[in-house]
């Protein structure tokens, strides 16, 4: 009695216990394997439909609202003849065009009036900015900052600002925007980032639209009018600088600069805008590129193809603050821009002493360091000095800063061994030629080589 009621109990579990198996065998097999993959592929289709739906829905919510026509248009479609060519609405004319932002901008330019406001010169330019930044945004940078701004976009339309985080480099840029009357675009540079498609937009051949960045139609609004504008590439070495700035680079050393062709599309609509000419577009010489960079773990270096086409400003340390006069902003062309540039290249050009001691530097670093000034650094010398004395600086503190950025970090791609064991020699030499109190930057430069080599 005592087996048979032992056996009753344990049969049930010896057949769940087997059913299992057989679940299992079933979970394990190829078959189940080939059901599994299928519902795999299932759920990513379904993902990327998914994905897709959402862009579409996005694109649309870009697209102008459309209007209900009035009957009155509806009975002018529906009789009109072959032979008739009325002019097509303006809300259809954008919904049809691909470039939806940049027909707007066509369309607002038309009724935009620009008021120069142009009497002014560098030195005041320089002053004024500066008590603007801080009556205005509560921004504190030091005269020498400033005018080591002004001149730097004077020679290029590349600039780089580089210092600590915390230092005001994109508030710097910023500021001047305000400044100006016209707002700075700042364009978060990420580390994907490896084309000019990622700066301008691309087609997207779903939606029959093209996705218009903020920069491309700040691009097409400065081709435009003449008014200055400035943008920012905040942390612009988070992503290789010669890799999605690379067309921006090329285009820049063309000396005409009618000739400054961005490609944009590779086809043509009748319903582009209107500054769209075979699919390019003219880079405006009314723009100016500045970068923020930091040096550090997660970002690239800098080719030397970048820094010698840009100028370069080290914000080491915040400015103290101090009492401004309350100063508003002025709306400055860039014509008149570039008219208080020429002046100053004319008024105040380098002096014959200072082009002799250049030369005889010139001599000493190719001797001892083979390396030379090269002509584009030359001439960025000859155009920047100038600008700076007419922005109220001298003509060796101008020197002294475009060499210690443009000339002597050539030092740090040679043997440091033999830079550190030279550089005595160089400080010695330069205080000789230029005056013991004189170059500071220079010599302050060479001695942090001497110290870190």
């Amino acid at each position: 009695m005592i087996y048979f009621d032992i056996y009753n109990f344990i049969r049930p579990l010896t057949v769940i216990d087997d059913t299992i198996q057989l679940v299992w065998l079933f979970l394990t097999s190829t078959v189940a394997i080939y059901v599994y993959l299928f519902l795999l592929l299932f759920l990513i289709i379904l993902a990327i439909a998914i994905m897709i739906n959402n862009e579409t829905k996005r694109e649309m919510l870009t697209m102008p609202e459309k209007k209900e026509p009035t009957p009155a248009i509806e009975v002018t479609v529906e009789t009109k003849t072959a032979d008739e060519n009325p002019e097509t609405p303006e809300e259809e004319t954008d919904e049809t065009s691909r470039f939806f932002m940049l027909t707007q901008i066509d369309e607002k330019a038309k009724a935009f009036e620009f008021t120069r406001e142009d009497d002014i010169t560098l030195e005041r330019l320089c002053d004024e900015f500066r008590h603007f930044a801080a009556s205005q945004l509560r921004l504190y940078y030091d005269i020498s900052d400033i005018r080591r701004f002004i001149g730097g976009l004077s020679v290029s339309h590349i600039m780089i600002l580089q210092g600590m985080s915390g230092t005001g480099k994109t508030s710097l840029a910023y500021a001047f925007g305000e400044y100006l009357k016209n707002s700075t675009v700042v364009v978060p540079i990420q580390p994907m980032w490896k084309e000019r498609t990622d700066l301008i937009g691309y087609y997207n051949e779903f939606t029959k639209k093209f996705n218009e960045t903020t920069l491309l139609q700040k691009l097409y609004e400065a081709s435009h009018n003449e008014q200055m504008y400035i943008t920012v590439l905040d942390e612009m070495n988070i992503a290789r600088v010669e890799y999605y700035f690379a067309e921006f680079l090329s285009l820049l050393e063309i000396p005409d600069t009618k000739k400054r062709h961005l490609d944009v599309v590779t086809d043509v609509w009748d319903t582009d805008p209107e500054l769209l000419k075979d699919g390019k577009l003219i880079l405006p010489n009314n723009m100016w590129f500045v970068g923020t960079a930091n040096n550090d773990d997660s970002t690239f270096s800098i080719s030397d193809k970048v820094y010698d086409r840009a100028m370069v400003i080290n914000l080491d340390k915040k400015a103290k603050p101090f009492i401004p006069r309350e100063v508003k902003g002025r709306s400055v062309s860039s014509i008149t821009f570039e008219a208080l540039v020429s002046k100053a290249r004319k008024e105040y050009e380098l002096s014959q002493r200072n082009l002799k001691r250049i030369k005889q530097l010139d001599q000493y670093l190719m001797t001892h360091f083979h390396i030379t000034f090269g002509n584009r650094i030359m001439q960025q010398i000859r155009n920047y000095v100038p600008v700076i004395v007419a922005c109220g600086g001298s003509e060796l503190s101008a020197l002294d800063d475009i060499m210690s950025k443009k000339v002597l970090r050539k030092l740090e791609t040679k043997n440091m061994v033999y830079v550190k064991s030279a550089a005595p020699g160089l400080i010695t030499f330069m205080e000789e030629l230029f005056g013991e109190g004189e170059m500071s930057l220079c010599k302050e430069y060479i001695q942090n080589i001497e110290i870190n080599a």
